[in-house]
C-alpha cells in the first residue's frame, strides 16, 4: 500500500532530488499531516536533523497528535528512539543507528531499518558518500533485529522515472519475511500496485506533491474485486471498530471521502457518490480508511453524528449498540435532557456523591472473590467513571484513544499507589 511521505526542513514539508535539491516546499506540514493519516501510517523525516543541521522536533510532536506516524531523521542512539516511541509514533526510522548493539535495546516490531542505496551499494552521511556495502548482504545483517525496512533507491528519489521492480523483487527477498517499504521512483499509481502485488509498501512523495496522481489513486492502486460492478465491499466502524453497516465504493467515492473528510459512499440504487448524512444530518467524519489482506475489501473508521448509521435511526444496521457503547450514548443522552429522577443527572449534578460512589465500588471490585462479583462490582465502576468522564466533556472514543496511545509507550512507569490511595483518602 501507500505509505505518503512529509520531509521536513526549516518547518516545512519540502521535497529533494537525489537528498540534495530542493524543488517543491509544500509550507506548512500540519493540514498535509491530517490528509495523508486517512490512508494509514505516513513517514515523517527530519532532514534538518538527519543533515545535522537542526531539528524539526517541535513540529514532528503536533504531526504526531494529527496522524499515525513512522519517524525518521537523526535518530542516533536508543535514547532517542524511545522518546519518538513513547510521544507516539508508531515506528522509528534508523539509518547509520540501525546496528545490533542498538537494535537488541529496542522492540523490533516497531523499528524500521532505513537502508539507502545508489546502484545497490549502501550510500551514508546524507547520501553523500557511497561505501562499498552491498545493499541485500546490509539487508540479510539486519533482518533479524528490526520489524522493517524502508529501502531507498538514491539514483531514482525524486525523479519518478519508476520502480526498479527486479532489485524491488530482491530486497525482499533478501529481508526475509521482514516488512520491506520501497522509495525512489514511484511515477504512477501502477508502481504501487506491482510493489503490493510483490509484498512490499511504497513510500511516495515527490508524485503527490507534484500532482502526478492524488492521495486516493495512489491508496487505491493495489485493490481488486471480483465482483461484476467492480466495487469495493466497505465496512463501516466506528472510533472503537464496532460495525455500523456495509456501503460500497469504488475510486471516485474513495476520492470524495478523503477529500471532503466524510462518510461518502457509492450508491449502487442511485448510481453515484453518497453522502452520509447530507440530507438526515446524521453525518460523518472520515477517521481513517484501510483496505483488508487481500484487497478486496475496505474499512472506513468514522466519527458517526446524529442517530446512527442505519436509515431506521439505530446506531447500527444491526439494531442499536450494545455494551460500553450502548452505556455512552445513554449517559450522552442523560447530560443533553436527562428525564425526571434520573440517577445520572443526579451524580452529574452532585460531584461529591459521584466521588464517593467511585470510591466505594472501586473498594468493593477490589475486595471481590469470585468471577460474578467480580463483572458485577466492575460494572458498577466503569458505570461510574464513565458518568464522571461524560461530565467533564470526555467519550467513550477518547477514553479508547488514550489507552492506545498509552500502549504505544516504551517506558513504563512503576505503577505504585499514591500515598493518600494507600491510606484509603479519597479526594
Amino acid at each position: 500500500m501507500i505509505v505518503p511521505s512529509i520531509d521536513l526542513m526549516d518547518g516545512s514539508a519540502v521535497q529533494l532530488v537525489e537528498g540534495r535539491e530542493k524543488v517543491i516546499d509544500a509550507g506548512d506540514p500540519r493540514p498535509i499531516a491530517a490528509r495523508f493519516g486517512r490512508v494509514g501510517e505516513l513517514a515523517v523525516i527530519d532532514l534538518d536533523a538527519a543533515m545535522g543541521k537542526g531539528s524539526n522536533a517541535t513540529v514532528i510532536e503536533e504531526l504526531l497528535r494529527l496522524a499515525p506516524c513512522r519517524v525518521g531523521g537523526g535518530i542516533r542512539d536508543v535514547d532517542g528512539a524511545i522518546r519518538w516511541l513513547d510521544l507516539g509514533a508508531r515506528k522509528v526510522i534508523l539509518g547509520t543507528a540501525a546496528r545490533p548493539e542498538v537494535l537488541r535495546e529496542l522492540p523490533r516490531e516497531r523499528v524500521i531499518a532505513a537502508v539507502d542505496a545508489r546502484n545497490d551499494r549502501v550510500v551514508v552521511e546524507g547520501w553523500t558518500r557511497q561505501t562499498e556495502s552491498p545493499l541485500l548482504e546490509r539487508i540479510a545483517e539486519l533482518r533479524e533485529f528490526v520489524g522493517g525496512f524502508l529501502v531507498t533507491f538514491v539514483e531514482g528519489e525524486g525523479r519518478m522515472g519508476g520502480l526498479p521492480m527486479d532489485r524491488v523483487h530482491a530486497v525482499i527477498e533478501a529481508a526475509g519475511g521482514v516488512p520491506v517499504t520501497v522509495a525512489g521512483g514511484v511515477r504512477e499509481p501502477a508502481d504501487i500496485a506491482a510493489a503490493d502485488h510483490a509484498g512490499a509498501d511504497s513510500q511516495v512523495g515527490m508524485a503527490l506533491y507534484s500532482g502526478a496522481f492524488d492521495l486516493a489513486d495512489g491508496f487505491c492502486a493495489p485493490l481488486r474485486s471480483d465482483r461484476p460492478d467492480g466495487l469495493w465491499p466497505t465496512v463501516v466502524c466506528d472510533e472503537g471498530g464496532r460495525a455500523l453497516g456495509l456501503a460500497y465504493s469504488n475510486l471516485e467515492s474513495v476520492r470524495a471521502a478523503i477529500d471532503r473528510g466524510r462518510g461518502v459512499y457509492h450508491s449502487r440504487s442511485r448510481t453515484g457518490l453518497w453522502e452520509k448524512g447530507a440530507t438526515s444530518g446524521d453525518t460523518q467524519e472520515l477517521l481513517a480508511v484501510a483496505a483488508d489482506c487481500d484487497r478486496d475489501t475496505l474499512r472506513f473508521t468514522v466519527r458517526q453524528a446524529g442517530g446512527g448509521f442505519c436509515h431506521k435511526g439505530t446506531r447500527t444496521c444491526f439494531g442499536d449498540a450494545a455494551g460500553l457503547a450502548a452505556l455512552d450514548r445513554t449517559i450522552a443522552g442523560r447530560l443533553a435532557g436527562a428525564p425526571p429522577g434520573s440517577y445520572t443527572r443526579r451524580l452529574i449534578n452532585e460531584p461529591a456523591l459521584l466521588g464517593a460512589k467511585l470510591a466505594e465500588e472501586a473498594g468493593e471490585l477490589a475486595r471481590a472473590s469470585t468471577p460474578a462479583e467480580a463483572a458485577c462490582e466492575a460494572a458498577d465502576v466503569i458505570y461510574f467513571a464513565m458518568v464522571a468522564a461524560r461530565a467533564k466533556g470526555a467519550s467513550l472514543a477518547d477514553i479508547e484513544a488514550q489507552l492506545d496511545r498509552r500502549a504505544l509507550n516504551v517506558t513504563r512507569r512503576p505503577g505504585d499507589a499514591k500515598p493518600r490511595a494507600t491510606r484509603g483518602e479519597v479526594r
